[in-house]
């Protein structure tokens, strides 16, 4: 462990420094995997299958398949710095294909199945990915695009073969056993998470094999002094998100734990239940959008027999409603974590070592300097409106964004990082979370975030989910409008607006009541569970 976890949060802090902790090399594949598969007993991985039947590998299979599939890379060419495409869910070949490549000093792409053919030639190509490995249900369009990809040379199937792509399992059958990862830097570039910003194609930002090191003493904070003994973990989030692999997975691993992965076709709140207590889960990532359907779940506390201790939680406000009924039906403390692609978990709360303020993303956490700051990069004062920003260097940071060094630059305002969000830090030290730089609303001269609005209206017992934005006005440049998925048994009217909108103003400013509200059937989201906003924003442009 990296904390003092019988100290206070100051303690922590104080005690806390990251002088001398990180190696001039580091390779991924070694601290995941190799360092733990002397211990032939020691359980990595648990897959369910769409059937419920259940796979388990030990560390020492988990780095014998990684090895197989290293040497199976380096006998088709591939060698350091080429690139590699994991066209996967939560599968065990997902998690040994990355370590395989991290073996080779390749670099690796976690890749979402939900992806259609133009985001996935977009990442195939930008990344120039030589080796591609995927399931048969993806195939087609893998097909669909082949003949634009001039770089992609080896398609593996996890689950059958075809003409035009090699069977992964019957490949590795006569592959040696034995590739001991080879020594990278800690600053080499591991894998490439594709991020989408408000303009433009997504930036594919390099992440190198330190990132996770400077990850860990984040995540022992929020996930409250983890690891623990018989500490097991899954998390609903994919492995080809950042928060599934590089948040739960991979520091999972790191310690020699157990994760869980399943092969879910989409959230399900009563099965999340049943996967949490059926594997003694004790720590996850569940974002608001599933604690809130969870919420939903009746008497879930008498149903299933929950271990669960800790949930981290983020990309979307946690409120005060929220976390006081996972403490009581969950039996567990959420933290909220705040976080990016490039800049993992720099903020955070956990209950147990610090007073939590609902609806703040928290402090800075040990190991990090955080602040409010204007355009120039100048530290703004408590309670003033600004740029969310980390102090750079920092070995959770990502290296760059690929053949982007202009994006790169930007990223920056002199030692600070960016974040891309705006918000206030108070008197306390607490930061609150106003908005990305985008989704600020400018309305009457105030600049308002959405998520106090959402926040706000979420308290209401008709409202199931909610998204906020600002829509052009010729007289007040923005005014505030709220779309709202309903709870069941409600129904959208004149009356309904007219109440939420006197729920909002006796909880808020009057300048912050939503002056149009929408009824929608649902709330466009990407595939990790965050509402998006800025698909609002363009439907309102076309209507207008």
């Amino acid at each position: 462990m990296f904390l003092n976890h019988q100290a206070d949060y100051a303690g922590m802090r104080a005690e806390f420094g990251w002088e001398g902790r990180v190696p001039a090399t580091l390779n991924l594949a070694r601290e995941v995997c190799e360092r733990w598969a002397g211990d032939s007993e020691r359980l990595a991985l648990i897959y369910e299958h769409a059937d419920r039947s259940v796979e388990r590998y030990t560390y020492a299979e988990l780095n014998e398949y990684a090895s197989r599939f290293a040497n199976v890379l380096r006998d088709r060419g591939q060698t350091r710095g080429d690139r590699l495409s994991v066209l996967l869910s939560q599968h065990p070949e997902t998690t040994l294909t990355h370590i395989a490549a991290w073996k080779l000093g390749m670099i690796s792409g976690p890749t979402s199945v939900l992806f259609g053919t133009d985001a996935l030639t977009y990442r195939l190509n930008h990344s120039r990915a030589r080796v591609l490995v995927t399931d048969s249900d993806n195939l087609p369009k893998v097909r669909a695009i082949r003949a634009d990809c001039p770089h992609l040379e080896h398609v593996f199937l996890i689950d059958d073969a075809a003409h035009d792509a090699d069977n992964f399992w019957r490949v590795l059958e006569h592959a040696s056993p034995v590739c001991p990862a080879v020594d990278t830097a800690a600053d080499d570039p591991a894998w490439i998470s594709y991020t989408s910003g408000t303009t433009g194609a997504p930036k594919g930002a390099l992440q190198p094999h330190r990132l996770l090191l400077g990850m860990l003493p984040s995540l022992e904070f929020v996930w409250d002094a983890f690891p623990r003994a018989g500490d097991v973990t899954w998390s609903p989030a994919d492995w080809s998100w950042m928060g599934g692999f590089a948040g739960v997975m991979l520091p999972s691993l790191w310690h020699g734990l157990t994760t869980v992965g399943t092969a879910l076709g989409g959230f399900d709140p009563e099965n999340a239940y049943r996967i949490l207590a059926e594997y003694g889960v004790t720590c996850t990532l569940l974002v608001p959008t599933m604690l809130k359907l969870m919420r939903q779940v009746p008497n879930p506390r008498a149903r299933y027999p929950l271990k669960l201790r800790v949930v981290k939680s983020g990309a979307e406000a946690v409120g005060a409603e929220l976390l006081e009924w996972a403490a009581r039906e969950l039996g567990a403390q959420v933290n909220e974590v705040f976080g990016q692609t490039e800049c993992m978990e720099p903020l955070g709360n956990n209950a147990r070592v610090m007073p939590v303020k609902p609806g703040s993303i928290g402090r800075p956490l040990p190991g990090h300097t955080c602040a409010i700051v204007d355009d120039a990069g100048r530290e703004l004062p408590d309670g003033e409106v600004g740029h969310i920003a980390v102090k750079a260097p920092h070995p959770v940071m990502f290296l760059g964004y690929l053949d982007r060094p202009d994006a790169t630059r930007d990223k920056y305002v002199g030692d600070w990082l960016l974040t891309g969000d705006t918000g206030l830090r108070d008197a306390d030290g607490y930061f609150w979370f106003k908005g990305r730089a985008d989704d600020v609303i400018t309305s009457a001269g105030y600049r308002i975030g959405p998520t106090e609005i959402e926040d706000a209206l979420m308290r209401h017992p008709a409202v199931q989910n909610v998204a906020v934005i600002g829509v052009p006005d010729p007289v007040r440049t923005e005014v505030i409008k709220a779309f709202v998925v309903l709870a069941a048994g409600h129904t959208g009217d004149e009356a309904l607006v007219a109440e939420l909108q006197d729920f909002v103003r006796s909880r808020l400013a009057r300048h912050e009541v939503p002056r149009l509200i929408e009824f929608m059937d649902a709330l466009p989201m990407t595939t990790t569970h965050k509402i998006m906003r800025r698909e609002l924003r363009e439907r309102e442009k076309q209507r207008s």
